[in-house]
């Protein structure tokens, strides 16, 4: 197996090199690292996001012929590699990585007017709208109902975990159309406006809410919602297909470039921090071992995309791999955050250690390399959960690779 990178590929990869150096500036870095999750507003993602789409860089994953850059798999693995490595955030994914896919292949051309140019250009955003109360990995029990009132349903129900429903113009949403004894052909899948009468958000405070007012889950509530039928995508009662289709693309994500660039963080800060027994955490033999096992896996699950990447380019389909690639991912995600963790030790502690703005008067609590430490580890438990749990990718490959 090859897995060098061709000429043309490294000629790439020098490109978006030269490119992020230039369009990712030491000020948006700065400001980054002063924040204790290192979130940006909703303002400077959409400044960054429309930065990327004037680039045509966007919609790395989308044809050409909609606007999108049309990447090779191998060009999207060198282009989050290199986004990793200067820490440029990625795009905020409900509208250019999962719902655009879905309205490309299922969607009216209308819908294809109205939505993809303004999604490619961050100048409207969407929410997911799948999990309810007591329907998380189980999602074929969602009860969110939507009566058919000849031209228009009107949507009742409770959506949850809802990431960024504050700032959201658009929702994405399974709802129930009809009661089948196969839970799954009852459910369709439309877009919700919402800016709709009806609506109703409110924030889940969670417990790696920093004290700079960062909130990130939401509660919806949705009553007697009007939702025009030109916004059903696909079929009325197809929505599964459609939900199958999406989550794909929310799971198959490679995951090895943000951990190789995390793993060299901590590299640094292990040679930095001192364990409190007279050496620095990559002199501890048993912090070492750790995280050396750590690192052998970040490779291994590097070497395994580079693979399903080949496979990719060859025009083959991911299929189970990416549940595999979602599982995996996720596991060593945590991992990572515990190495980070115990670096941090007593530094970890304090919820709020923002690093200070140039003028603030105040100093920072502990080294640099502990912000948001805490915040992240408590953030990413829900990894392995969200897409699908992780005990659900294991049915999954089991069912598929092992015939289980």
């Amino acid at each position: 197996m090859d897995l060098t990178f061709s000429e043309q590929d490294r000629a790439f990869q020098q490109e978006v090199r030269t490119w992020l150096d230039d369009a990712w500036p030491q000020e948006m870095r700065d400001k980054q690292a002063r924040s204790a999750l290192g979130k940006l507003s909703k303002e400077d993602l959409v400044a960054w996001q429309k930065r990327l789409a004037e680039k045509g860089w966007a919609a790395t994953n989308w044809p050409a012929e909609y606007g999108g850059a049309a990447f090779t798999p191998t060009q999207s693995y060198i282009f989050d590699a290199e986004r990793a490595r200067v820490g440029a955030p990625g795009v905020v994914p409900f509208g250019i990585t999962m719902v655009a896919p879905v309205i490309m292949k299922f969607g009216t051309e209308h819908q294809k007017e109205k939505f993809l140019p303004a999604i490619l250009n961050s100048d409207i955003w969407f929410c997911q709208g799948y999990s309810e109360p007591g329907s998380g990995s189980d999602l074929a029990s969602l009860k969110t109902k939507a009566e058919d009132m000849g031209d228009h349903y009107l949507v009742s129900g409770v959506k949850t975990w809802t990431t960024m429903a504050q700032y959201a113009d658009w929702m994405f949403c399974l709802v129930r159309t009809s009661n089948e004894d196969i839970r799954q052909m009852g459910i369709s899948f439309i877009l919700i406006d919402m800016n709709s009468p009806g609506i109703s958000v409110k924030p889940i405070v969670t417990l790696d809410q920093p004290a700079d007012g960062y909130q990130e889950i939401n509660m919806v509530y949705l009553e007697n919602v009007k939702v025009p039928k030109d916004n059903l995508v696909g079929e009325q009662g197809k929505g599964w297909t459609c939900a199958k289709y999406l989550l794909e693309f929310e799971r198959g994500n490679a995951y090895a470039p943000g951990l190789k660039g995390a793993m060299e963080h901590l590299k640094h800060a292990a040679a930095a921090e001192h364990d409190g027994m007279g050496q620095t955490y990559s002199e501890n033999p048993d912090f070492q071992r750790r995280f050396n096992e750590v690192e052998v896996q970040v490779l291994a699950m590097e070497y395994t995309e580079l693979r399903i990447l080949g496979a990719l380019a060859a025009g083959q389909n991911v299929g189970p791999e990416s549940s595999m690639l979602k599982t995996r991912g996720t596991e060593l995600a945590q991992a990572v955050t515990e190495l980070a963790l115990e670096i941090s030790g007593n530094y970890a502690m304090p919820l709020d250690q923002s690093t200070p703005a140039p003028g603030d008067n105040f100093l920072p609590v502990g080294p640099e390399a502990s912000n948001g430490v805490a915040q992240d580890y408590f953030n990413t438990r829900k990894v392995s959960i969200y897409a699908g749990s992780n005990e659900i990718q294991r049915n999954i490959m089991s069912k598929l690779v092992l015939g289980l």
